[in-house]
């Protein structure tokens, strides 16, 4: 029995085929562009990820060589919260606004300034990356999409009916971007009665679905572009940074998932409620039904590495590793903030920009892009202490994503962190806990944890370089430090450039 996963990211979209005990038999890859239309806005063509979809499945089926009738299950994950408004028959309306658009942070701020008790399960402030700031956005600043808008859902929402011809909400979505919360009843509708966006209940779907749980099965539309047969059974998916951990094993407590791609994701289960940590959540329900999620998340980190390699540089990253790699922990003097788009957790702050400081004419291009990795790995130790202060756990962290491919990057990230990072062996967590969901949808596994515990193999641990750690400390302390002092500057250049 053999099943897909299909991981929809912010650069690309990647479907793998694996077997039931995890082995991957084919994975393909299709780019798609990002627009940035104006500082600190995002957006993507919903119709590139459809297109994206149909060519990798079909690529990933020829490269694997599999019987078309052995495939047992189909799930995917998607980049949250990405929002699309469609028509009646399902097409896009306009370009989606990507999950790190933050256009919509004076939104945001009037959505925390009613004190709902929804905020609270979300770490206690709105962030303008999520769906009720950016549909309060479009009704304000483009009423005509908004009004004829049948649905404003999310990628992952757009995806699941492209494949079964079913109009669903994700679980996980609604929880973690949407304000759902299901020990207070479901949807916010009070919060929604308090800044006069009632009507917005009505273009969201009513059918809400765990991760793993069939939606429906594969619709005879799809089955045909994608080279199918009909029938297969298509598992309720979610946010890609969830599907992941599914495809880490986080589904214990005391374990740290961090998904490194264009932003950087820390996702952490806990059995009770955890709040004020400053990262969002606690999160009922939001991955496994009676469990807690704490999402800590940094919006810019490889997204960094890409801007400065492609803007700066004629060099290959194995270049750069190898030279930033001679260079002494500190970088001789670098301190970056990585807030390119924003300063997510454990201060949400969409106004923060980038910061690069303490440069020399000795300085060289290998010296900022370890600057940029040491920068990243700051944000996650900062992440880390907020969740740890409130006393959680945390003895090991799991890593997957486009980052550990970079063993400079990976021993960083522990060398500040001091935790040992544990390396899968399947670096697409995203597809293989997309393909568990499918196993588990189908009934092949009882559920999540047992389809992880029998798919996710872990192939090395990076331990910490303890001869690291004082210097480490002294330069993590000027990374906090740096925000202080620059955040009113930051605030300010925005505001004037906006």
């Amino acid at each position: 029995m053999y099943f897909i996963g299909i991981d929809c990211g912010t650069q690309s979209l990647r479907t793998g085929i694996f077997d039931e005990n995890g082995k991957p038999l084919a994975f393909a890859t299709k780019d798609y562009p990002v627009y940035y239309p104006s500082s600190g806005w995002a957006e993507q063509d919903a119709r590139d990820w459809w297109n994206a979809l149909k060519f990798t499945v079909k690529k990933a089926l020829k490269d694997s060589g599999v019987d078309l009738k052995s495939i047992g299950g189909i799930s995917l994950d998607a980049t949250a919260c990405t929002v699309v408004p469609v028509d009646e028959r399902g097409e896009p309306l306009r370009r989606a606004l990507l999950w790190m658009d933050v256009r919509a942070f004076k939104e945001a701020q009037e959505v925390t300034e009613t004190s709902d008790e929804v905020l609270r399960f979300a770490g206690g402030d709105e962030s303008a990356e999520w769906m009720i700031p950016k549909a309060m956005w479009l009704k304000r600043n483009e009423p005509e999409i908004y009004n004829r808008a049948k649905y404003i859902i999310e990628a992952t929402d757009y995806l699941m009916y492209k494949l079964t011809g079913r109009w669903t909400v994700s679980m996980c979505n609604a929880t973690c971007k949407w304000n759902y919360v299901s020990v207070l009843g479901g949807f916010p509708v009070n919060l929604l009665k308090k800044i006069d966006m009632e009507e917005l209940l009505e273009k969201w779907p009513e059918d809400i679905l765990n991760i793993g749980e069939m939606s429906d099965k594969l619709s005879p539309a799809a089955a045909e572009e994608l080279g199918l047969p009909s029938g297969i059974p298509v598992a309720e998916g979610g946010i890609d940074a969830y599907l992941a951990m599914v495809g880490l094993n986080i589904t214990t407590p005391n374990r740290m998932g961090i998904i490194m791609g264009s932003s950087t994701c820390h996702m952490v289960i806990t059995d009770e409620p955890v709040f004020e940590t400053g990262v969002w959540g606690p999160y009922p329900d939001a991955l496994i039904k009676g469990k807690w999620v704490l999402e800590g998340g940094q919006t810019s980190t490889g997204s960094v590495v890409k801007w400065f390699t492609d803007q700066f540089t004629n060099l290959s990253y194995e270049e750069l590793d190898n030279e930033a790699g001679k260079i002494p922990p500190g970088s001789e003097g670098l301190i970056v903030l990585e807030y390119w788009q924003g300063y997510r957790s454990p201060i949400r702050d969409p106004l923060a920009r980038g910061t690069i400081w303490g440069l020399s004419l000795k300085h060289t291009p290998y010296h900022i892009h370890r600057a940029i990795y040491e920068g990243t790995a700051y944000g996650t130790r900062n992440i880390i202490e907020a969740i740890t202060s409130r006393g959680v756990t945390l003895n090991e962290i799991y890593a997957c994503g486009g980052g550990t491919r970079s063993k400079i990057w990976i021993q960083i990230n522990a060398d500040v962190c001091g935790v040992p990072i544990y390396i899968p062996e399947i670096e697409e967590a995203g597809c293989l806990g997309s393909a568990i969901s499918g196993a588990v949808g189908s009934g092949f596994f009882k559920d999540l944890q047992e389809g992880a515990d029998h798919m996710v193999k872990i192939k090395s641990v990076i331990d910490p370089n303890l001869k690291n750690k004082d210097i480490y400390n002294f330069y993590f302390d000027k990374y906090r430090k740096t925000y202080d002092q620059l955040k009113e500057l930051m605030h300010e250049m925005v505001r004037f450039t906006t």
